[in-house]
C-alpha cells in the first residue's frame, strides 16, 4: 500500500496511472461513493503489486533503506544494481517489502449502538482481529450485571478465529459512577457475586477474556480496584481465562483528578495479563476542538506506561472516529457530533473545502460552514494518522492495540494492518 495525499488538479485516473494501480482498486480501497468527487488534502491508500522509490537529489541507497526500513543489499539484489555507489536522480527502484512485526489486535464492540449489524462489521474486520471486546456487561449495585446481547457478534468472532472479550463495567445510566464502585469495592461478597454470575456467562458463551473497564474510580478506591483486580485473576486463570483491564492515559504516576487516581499501573500492570490504555479523547464531544488522538500525547502516555508495565502487556487505544463541533466552542453548549472517517470525508466533499493536516498532533481536520450559516470544525483520522499511529506501535515493540469503536466506515485502517503488521490469531 502507499498513501497519496489529493492535491489540486488531482482526478482518481492520473493517481490510480501514477501508481500503477486500476481506478477500481483505488474505489474499492477507500469505499469512495462518487469518483469524480475528491478533495484536496484528502487520503487515499493505493494499492501497489509492487513498492518503488524515485530517487531524489542527494539521496543514497543508504538513506533510501533507512527511510523504507529495508536493507540496502535487497535493494541491490532486486534492481540488480552493480556499483551500490552509483545510482541517478529520477532512478525508479524497486523496494522490497518491510518485514511485519506480529501484533495483536482488538476492537470494542458495542451491540446497544448498532444492534445485529455489529456481526456484520465483525464478519468484515474479524480477519484482522486477535480479540473482540463487547462492551458491556454493567454491574448493578447488587452485584448481578445487566445482559447483553451479543450472540450475533459472538457468532461472528468465533467464524474469524478471534477471542470474545467480555467487559465488565461500572456503567450506570449512561455513564460511568464512582458511588456504584465504591459500593462493589467495599463488599466481599459483592464481589464474589459479580466474578460469580461472569464466570457463568464466560463458560456458557465461550468467552475467553475478562476485561474490567471500571472508570472513575477516584484515589479512595485504588488499592481497593487492585484487590478486586487480583481476586479476580485468582479465580479466572486456573480455569485458562486471561484478565486484562482499560485504563485511562496517565502521564505520571500520581496524576490528578478522578478519572485517573484510581488506576495504577504499576501494580495493575503485575496483577493482569494485559492492558488496554485509553489513548483518545482528548478532543472529546463535550471539550474544545481538537485531535480525538494526538500522536505526541499518546506517545507521552506510552512512554510513561512502559516505565511501570512491560511492553508484553501493553495494547496501545486508537479512535475509529471523529468529532464535528459547531463554533463558537462554549463550554456546556452543544456537544460535538460522533462522526466515521467516511462521514467526515463526505462532508469535506459536499462543502467543498480542503482537508489539512496537522503534524503535530499527525491528525487530520477541516472547516466549513452548513446551510444555516454556522461554522464548524471536523477532526477525524485518516490513513496518514492511522500510519502515524503503527510506527509508533513498531518504534515501542509493544504486544498491539485497539480500537474504539468498531462502527464501519474506516476501510483503508484494515488494509493498512495487513501492510504494516502480522496479526496472532489465537
Amino acid at each position: 500500500m502507499s498513501i497519496h495525499v489529493v492535491k489540486a488538479g488531482d482526478s482518481l485516473w492520473r493517481i490510480s496511472q501514477t501508481y500503477g494501480a486500476t481506478m477500481q482498486q483505488v474505489i474499492e480501497a477507500n469505499e469512495i461513493q462518487n469518483p469524480d468527487l475528491i478533495v484536496v488534502g484528502q487520503a487515499l491508500v493505493i494499492p501497489e503489486a509492487e513498492r518503488y522509490h524515485t530517487v531524489q537529489a542527494g539521496e543514497s541507497l543508504w538513506v533510501i533503506s533507512r527511510r523504507y526500513g529495508v536493507s540496502v543489499n535487497e535493494i541491490v539484489r532486486l534492481n540488480n544494481i552493480q556499483n551500490p555507489s552509483m545510482i541517478s536522480v529520477g532512478q525508479r527502484l524497486r523496494l522490497p517489502r518491510k518485514p511485519r512485526p506480529i501484533v495483536e489486535t482488538n476492537t470494542y464492540v458495542d451491540p446497544r449502538m448498532t444492534g445485529t449489524a455489529t456481526a456484520q462489521l465483525v464478519e468484515k474486520a474479524g480477519r484482522y482481529l486477535t480479540y473482540l471486546s463487547v462492551f458491556t456487561y454493567a454491574v448493578r449495585r447488587d452485584g448481578s450485571l445487566v445482559a447483553v446481547e451479543d450472540q450475533p457478534s459472538l457468532n461472528a468472532a468465533f467464524n474469524n478465529g478471534v477471542i470474545p472479550v467480555m467487559v465488565l463495567a461500572n456503567f450506570e445510566e449512561g455513564t460511568f459512577s464512582t458511588e456504584l464502585a465504591t459500593t462493589i469495592l467495599t463488599n466481599e461478597s459483592l464481589q464474589d457475586k459479580v466474578l460469580d454470575e461472569a464466570l457463568q456467562v464466560m463458560e456458557t458463551k465461550g468467552y475467553g477474556v475478562l476485561d474490567f473497564d471500571f472508570e472513575y474510580l477516584g484515589r479512595e478506591n485504588r488499592e481497593r480496584y487492585n484487590r478486586f483486580l487480583q481476586k479476580a485473576v485468582t479465580r479466572l486463570r486456573p480455569r485458562g481465562y486471561l484478565v486484562s483491564a482499560a485504563l485511562a492515559p496517565k502521564l505520571t504516576g500520581d496524576q490528578v483528578g478522578v478519572l485517573y487516581e484510581g488506576h495504577d499501573y504499576e501494580a495493575i500492570g503485575k496483577i493482569v495479563d494485559f492492558i488496554f490504555f485509553m489513548t483518545y479523547e482528548w478532543g472529546w464531544s463535550g471539550g474544545p476542538p481538537m485531535a480525538v488522538s494526538p500522536i505526541n500525547q499518546v506517545r507521552k502516555v506510552m512512554e510513561y506506561a512502559l516505565t511501570v508495565v512491560p511492553k508484553n502487556k501493553i495494547m496501545m487505544g486508537i479512535p475509529h472516529y471523529g468529532y464535528d463541533w459547531t463554533l463558537p466552542y462554549v463550554r456546556g453548549g452543544t456537544w460535538a457530533r460522533s462522526i466515521t472517517p467516511n462521514q467526515a470525508i463526505q462532508l469535506a466533499v459536499r462543502y467543498g473545502v480542503s482537508i489539512q493536516y496537522d503534524t503535530t498532533s499527525q491528525a487530520p481536520f477541516f472547516e466549513y460552514k452548513d446551510e444555516q450559516g454556522k461554522d464548524h470544525v471536523v477532526w477525524f483520522e485518516d490513513a496518514r494518522s492511522i500510519q502515524a499511529k503503527f510506527d509508533l506501535v513498531k518504534e515501542l515493540g509493544i504486544r498491539g492495540f485497539f480500537y474504539w469503536v468498531l462502527r464501519g466506515g474506516f476501510p483503508q485502517n484494515w488494509l493498512l494492518i495487513e501492510e504494516n503488521f502480522i496479526v496472532r490469531k489465537r
